[in-house]
């Protein structure tokens, strides 16, 4: 059965920042060096995924966010992090998200509740991510995603042989295999919800292989590495990501005693659970002037950011 972790309040000084070493490219592709960097780089943000703390929300819907852009450039299509928050924040109830906030909503699947390899939760996030697969074809995939969890490889290289058969099983299914990367990934690491990663990373120069610099492609030549690679250095970036959030809590959380207005705990406590909230959001009781004023406030204090850079339609997150 699945259940819904509650995040745990911690010091800031647990966020430790990555060593330097951790993104430096190897000169080589050897699978040994990309899969030690990947293995350290886990290694320093196993503590930050496994505390759950109080601002563990919005990390994973961030890099949800970053996941799903990179998606989306991987597919053609150029809607950028605002673009997505807008289309996530700023439609009505019931209007279709269309193609690129389906995308977006596979990725906040992934990081809504702990990790679900079920038949029906692959199908979803696949159509979502744009593959709408057959029911033979869910079932495989949570077939194949069950197989790697249980398979005794390391981590790495258990995700690595996954992605490999997901596009063997359907070659155009990268983005499903980067979902399933991270899902099985989280649950062979043990961590209480997932993290996106691969996908946050996967276009990066460092993960690029050969003289050529070509893009990195499951089942491709130098995958494994690549996919290695990708994985470190999203892990480096998502510790320095922690490290600025659990500051920017702390500066939030100080500003709690100096606001008077009724709900603004609730205001709080979804901005360490969104990546952003609409200035419009029902929260708390507010009116949608008094929540207006209460971001303005906030923001005054230093304590949240207006994200949109907009007159109106303002969104706000830590």
């Amino acid at each position: 059965m699945l259940r819904r972790i509650a995040p745990q309040p911690q010091p800031s000084s647990t966020v430790r920042p990555a060593p330097g070493w951790l993104r430096t490219k190897p000169q080589s592709y050897e699978a040994l060096d990309a899969a030690f960097q990947a293995g350290a780089s886990l290694a320093a943000l196993d503590p930050i995924a496994r505390a759950m703390p109080a601002w563990s929300g919005v990390f994973r819907q961030r890099l949800a966010l970053q996941a799903a852009a990179t998606s989306l450039r991987l597919i053609g299509r150029r809607e950028d992090q605002n673009q997505l928050r807008d289309v996530q924040l700023l439609r009505r109830p019931g209007d279709d998200p269309g193609p690129a906030g389906r995308v977006l909503l596979a990725w906040r699947q992934l990081v809504a509740r702990s990790p679900d390899l079920s038949h029906e939760a692959i199908a979803r996030a696949a159509t979502g991510l744009g593959l709408a697969p057959s029911a033979a074809e869910g079932a495989a995939l949570a077939d194949l995603a069950t197989e790697a969890v249980r398979s005794d490889r390391a981590a790495i290289v258990a995700v690595a042989e996954l992605t490999d058969r997901v596009v063997r099983l359907r070659p155009e299914a990268e983005l499903v295999a980067l979902w399933l990367a991270d899902a099985v990934l989280a649950q062979k690491l043990k961590w209480p919800v997932a993290v996106p990663l691969l996908a946050t990373a996967i276009l990066e120069p460092g993960a690029r292989i050969g003289a050529a610099g070509k893009r990195p492609r499951p089942g491709g030549e130098g995958w494994q590495p690549a996919l290695a690679l990708a994985y470190a250095r999203a892990a480096a970036s998502a510790i320095d990501l922690a490290g600025e959030l659990a500051r920017r809590s702390e500066i939030l959380q100080a500003a709690a005693p100096k606001l008077r207005a009724k709900g603004a705990g609730a205001v709080i406590a979804a901005l360490l659970n969104e990546d952003a909230l609409a200035g419009s959001a029902k929260i708390g009781g507010i009116s949608d002037r008094g929540l207006r004023r209460l971001f303005d406030r906030l923001v005054s204090l230093g304590a949240v950011r207006e994200l949109s850079g907009r007159p109106t339609f303002r969104l706000y997150g830590l």
